[in-house]
C-alpha cells in the first residue's frame, strides 16, 4: 500500500542489541577503571614502585593525550563499522594492561611499561566515549535510542568512580613514616597493587575475548528510518559541522563546563586538601558524585525517550542545577568572604549534586548533537565535541600546573563555565531532524 516502507527500510529490533550493548559498556567500564587505577592509590604506587608526583600526574594524564588520534577512531568507525574499531580498541587495552602486569625487577623498567600501559589504555578511550550513540541508532528503535546512549556512554565513568573503591579496598595505605615502612610492608603494597593489575588484565582480556567471538558490526535489518539512511562522507561531515553555527554553540556548551569539570575532579583531592578533607573524603564525593551522575542520567534518558523533542528542556534543568551546586561549593570554600558554613555535610551535598547534574547532562548532550547535525555520522559528531573537551581540560590542568598555590580561581571556572553553558542552551533553537526521519517517513 501507499506510504508503506520497503522491506529493507521497515524498522526492525533484535534482542541481541542488548547483548552488544552489554558488551559495549563494559568495555568501557574498564576502560575508565584501568584509566583511573593509580589516583586512588597513589601513596602506595609512590612506596611499591618509586612514583614521583609527576609520574602519578602523567599516569591520569595518559587518558586525555589518549584523545589525539581521535579522528582516526571516528574515520574507522565510519568506514569499517562498529566490530572493526571495538575489536582494535580492545586489544589496545588489552595489550596496555598486560604491560602494566610485565614483571620486571628493575624499577624504572617497570615504571616505563606501567606508562606505556596507560597511553595504549587511553588510546581507547575515543572509542568508549564517542561510539554510544553510533551504537544506538545502529542497533535499537527511537524510543529506545536515548537509554541506550546513556548506558553505553555512563558506563566509562562508573568504571572510573568502581577504581575509587577496587584500589583502596585491596591496596593497603604505607604505615608509619618513610623511613619506618619496613621492606616486608613495601613488598606487601607491591604485592596488592600487582593483584589489582592482574585481576583488571584478566576482565579486559575476557571482554576481548567475548567480544571477538560476537559483536557484530550491524544487524541484518536496520532498526528505523534513520539506521537505513545514507550519511555524508568523513570530509563534508567535517565541512557541515565547521560551518553550522548551532551545532558549535552546543559543542561548546558541552565541551566548556564538561572539560572544566573533568579536570577539577581529577585534582579534587589538591582542591579539598586546604579546607582540611582527607584523601578519603576526597574519594567518596568523587565515587558518589558519578554514581548519582549514571542513575540519573540513565532516568533522563528515560524519561527522553518517553516524551520525545524535549532534549533542550532536560539541559536547562540540569545545568541550572550545576550552576546552583558549583556556586554553593565555591562560596562555601570563601569561609573568610561569606560565613557560609563549611561542613562535611556542605562540602558531600554540593560536591555531588555537581556531579550528577553535570554527568547526567552527557548522553542527552550527544542525543542533541546527533538530531541536530543529521546526517552527519554519530561517531563524527560526538567525537569532535569530546575532543574539545579533552582540549579545554588540558587547557585547565596546563594553567594548574603554573598557579597551584591557591585554587579559588578554578573553583570559580566551574559555575563560571556552567552559566556560560546554560546560556549557550538557552540561546540553542533545537531540531529534530532524524527523529522527524523515523516519525514522518515510517508513518
Amino acid at each position: 500500500p501507499a506510504g508503506r516502507l520497503p522491506p529493507l527500510l521497515s524498522g526492525r529490533v533484535y534482542g541481541r542489541r542488548w547483548l552488544v550493548l552489554l558488551l559495549f559498556s563494559l568495555l568501557g567500564f574498564a576502560q575508565g577503571l584501568v584509566w583511573n587505577t593509580w589516583g586512588p592509590i597513589q601513596n602506595s604506587a609512590r612506596l611499591a614502585f618509586g612514583f614521583s608526583g609527576w609520574d602519578i600526574a602523567l599516569l591520569v594524564f595518559w587518558g586525555p593525550i589518549g584523545f589525539a588520534p581521535c579522528f582516526f577512531f571516528m574515520w574507522l568507525m565510519d568506514k569499517k563499522g562498529l566490530r572493526v574499531t571495538v575489536l582494535l580498541t580492545s586489544s589496545l587495552m588489552v595489550l596496555g594492561a598486560g604491560l602494566r602486569c610485565v614483571p620486571v625487577s628493575d624499577l624504572e623498567i617497570r615504571k616505563k611499561l606501567i606508562h606505556g600501559g596507560q597511553l595504549l589504555n587511553g588510546l581507547a578511550g575515543p572509542t568508549v566515549m564517542n561510539a554510544a550513540p553510533f551504537l544506538s541508532t545502529t542497533w535499537f528503535s527511537p524510543d529506545e535510542r536515548a537509554t541506550a546512549t546513556a548506558i553505553a556512554s555512563l558506563l566509562n565513568y562508573l568504571g572510573c568512580a568502581a577504581a575509587f573503591l577496587v584500589g583502596p579496598l585491596v591496596v593497603p595505605p604505607p604505615n608509619g613514616t618513610a623511613h619506618l615502612v619496613s621492606l616486608s610492608n613495601t613488598q606487601h603494597i607491591k604485592d596488592r597493587i600487582e593483584a589489582v593489575l592482574y585481576a583488571e588484565f584478566g576482565m579486559v582480556s575476557l571482554i576481548f575475548s567475548a567480544a571477538l567471538a560476537y559483536f557484530p558490526s550491524r544487524p541484518p535489518f536496520p532498526p528505523s528510518v534513520a539506521a537505513a539512511s545514507q550519511r555524508l562522507s568523513y570530509r563534508r561531515s567535517f565541512c557541515r559541522l565547521l560551518s553550522n553555527f548551532r551545532f558549535l554553540m552546543i559543542a561548546l556548551a558541552y565541551a566548556i563546563p564538561l572539560g572544566v569539570f573533568s579536570g577539577w575532579s581529577g585534582v579534587l583531592d589538591l582542591i579539598l586538601t586546604p579546607i582540611h578533607v582527607s584523601q578519603v573524603d576526597a574519594g567518596w564525593i568523587g565515587f558518589w558524585s558519578v554514581v548519582g551522575g549514571c542513575v540519573v542520567g540513565i532516568a533522563m534518558a528515560r524519561f527522553a525517550d518517553f516524551i520525545r523533542g524535549m532534549l533542550k528542556f532536560i539541559l536547562l534543568l540540569l545545568l541550572s542545577g550545576a550552576t546552583l551546586a558549583s556556586t554553593w561549593f565555591t562560596l562555601t570554600c570563601l569561609t573568610t568572604v561569606t560565613h557560609l558554613p563549611l561542613t562535611t555535610a556542605t562540602l558531600y551535598t554540593s560536591c555531588i549534586l555537581l556531579g550528577i547534574f553535570l554527568n547526567s547532562s552527557v548522553p542527552i548532550f550527544f542525543e542533541l548533537f546527533v538530531e541536530t547535525v543529521y546526517p552527519v555520522p554519530e561517531g563524527i559528531s560526538c567525537g569532535v565535541v569530546t575532543f574539545l573537551s579533552n582540549v579545554f581540560m588540558g587547557v585547565l590542568l596546563f594553567f594548574l600546573t603554573f598557579y597551584h598555590t591557591e585554587f579559588s580561581w578554578f573553583n570559580w571556572c566551574l559555575p563560571g563555565s556552567c552559566l556560560l553553558s546554560l546560556l549557550l542552551i538557552l540561546c540553542f533553537r533545537e531540531s529534530y531532524d532524524r527523529l522527524y526521519l523515523d516519525v514522518v517517513v515510517s508513518v
